[in-house]
């Protein structure tokens, strides 16, 4: 199957790039990266497709939703050097990815259960930059720029200067932290972090919950229909 779909039919470049939406340096950029396989040059060195390169076109073009460019790239690569099975784990490891955010739109859900009124949470003996950074698996940088970005607010040690963290604090880095890793951005996140302390006015964080729910289930089905386009090519290569 494959060999026919290489020699019944030649295209040119403005084929391929016109039935993709596509200029036809993108069709050139796309053979140079290895996304398609080579072409086949004229005697006047034109290139030439077949409908094997407008498959290929067609599964790289399903999978950058699913997987982004760099992956969809990555898997493309492995295919036309006849890696199947490197392109497979690739293929799971975006799997993977989104289970994983799934399980961290998970955790902010709980984290949006277990939240109380800022003023609720009464200063104790705090926790320490280096401390809370460990726990979040970040580097205090980090925590400091939260700070500048008014999503975490520490007092300072009066006898040391040091910033110290209460509960109230280490619950805004643990749900910027969540957040960020959903792929918010800090001036997404500030106000929702406001509201979250304004005794309880959650409404802004469970709209942003829903539209992450929505945007991992438009990534679910992005790579159902990439994995659908990658057999087809994969079954035209034979």
């Amino acid at each position: 199957m494959g060999r026919n779909l290489q020699t019944t039919e030649r295209l040119r470049p403005v084929d391929l790039a016109r039935g993709h939406g596509l200029s036809t340096q993108a069709v050139r950029n796309y053979e140079e990266a290895g996304i398609l396989p080579a072409a086949e040059r004229t005697a006047h060195g034109y290139r030439t497709y077949t409908p094997l390169h407008a498959r290929a076109l067609r599964a790289f073009l399903a999978l950058v939703p699913g997987h982004g460019h760099r992956t969809a790239t990555a898997i493309m690569r492995a295919v036309n050097e006849a890696a199947t099975e490197e392109a497979l784990r690739l293929v799971d490891e975006s799997h993977a990815q989104l289970l994983d955010d799934r399980r961290t739109l998970q955790a902010v859900e709980r984290a949006l259960r277990d939240l109380e009124p800022a003023e609720a949470a009464t200063p104790t003996a705090g926790m320490f930059i280096g401390t809370l950074a460990r726990q979040l698996g970040l580097r205090p940088a980090t925590l400091r720029t939260w700070e500048h970005a008014g999503l975490v607010r520490p007092s300072r040690d009066p006898r040391t200067g040091y910033r110290v963290y209460d509960e109230a604090d280490v619950r805004d880095a643990r749900l910027t932290h969540q957040l960020r890793r959903g792929g918010y951005l800090l001036e997404q996140i500030a106000p929702l972090i406001t509201q979250v302390r304004a005794a309880g006015g959650t409404e802004p964080l469970e709209a942003a919950l829903r539209d992450w729910h929505g945007r991992l289930s438009a990534r679910g089905r992005a790579m159902l229909t990439g994995a659908a386009e990658l057999e087809a090519y994969l079954r035209a290569r034979g």
